[in-house]
């Protein structure tokens, strides 16, 4: 693209937002930043030493021992180094997404990843997914969306994922973790995962994936013209 912009895709988990940044970052050529796996990989570093994600006081000392990074392959693929090591296969388990939830409700880890999100897309036009991303990472975005689907269709996406990742699941377990999840993320007294008064509601629950992308580029193009 000529011009920077900046679209945000919020919504709760198991919506589809993943799957829509990354499609419209292909579209459109530009960077897809996928928040969630940051909060991922702070929680992976937390059970792996240890440290109980529920409490504040161990988690706040924990981060200064936490360096975190952004690269990308050379197809454009995003890949998260934690403390060296590429860790984006090994925060895709049940265990760590609800314990990103924990660790997110937190404050300072919030602060902690808040400018590097934000310097990313000062410079570069990105697509940009999360919970908060259209109230507080990118409050001033050009297009905001808030994907959303029923409690039973997000749960039967996730438990594919899962399923297909060979990670033992119920869709039962799956649907109550999210419904929990959901709860806690909704009610956090800090960045609480709300749409920006300013978003275009977007239920997907009847379109397939090919569908979902053009009901999305028709949204950003409303918001930003021609591309």
């Amino acid at each position: 693209m000529d011009r920077i912009i900046n679209i945000a895709i919020d919504g709760p988990s198991g919506a589809g937002k993943s799957t829509l940044a990354k499609m419209v970052a292909e579209k459109l050529r530009i960077i897809y930043v996928d928040t969630g796996a940051m909060y991922r990989s702070i929680a992976l570093y937390m059970v792996q030493n240890g440290i109980d994600t529920g409490k504040k006081d161990k988690v706040v000392p924990a981060l200064e021992k936490i360096t975190l990074s952004l690269e990308y392959t050379e197809d454009g693929k995003q890949r998260l180094v934690l403390n060296g090591e590429d860790v984006m296969e090994k925060i895709r388990t049940p265990e760590i997404s609800s314990n990103a939830s924990k660790v997110s409700a937190i404050p300072e880890v919030r602060e902690f990843l808040l400018n590097l999100q934000r310097d990313i897309a000062k410079t570069k036009s990105v697509v940009m997914d999360g919970r908060d991303i259209g109230t507080v990472i990118l409050p001033n975005a050009d297009v905001k969306i808030f994907l959303t689907a029923t409690n039973e269709g997000r749960a039967a996406r996730r438990f594919k994922e899962l399923t297909e990742k060979g990670i033992e699941t119920t869709y039962e377990a799956v649907l109550k973790d999210m419904t929990e999840r959901d709860k806690r993320d909704r009610e956090r007294d800090v960045a609480p995962a709300v749409p920006a008064e300013d978003s275009v509601f977007f239920d997907n629950s009847e379109y397939n994936k090919e569908e979902m992308l053009e009901k999305a580029l028709e949204i950003i193009k409303s918001k930003v013209g021609e591309f």
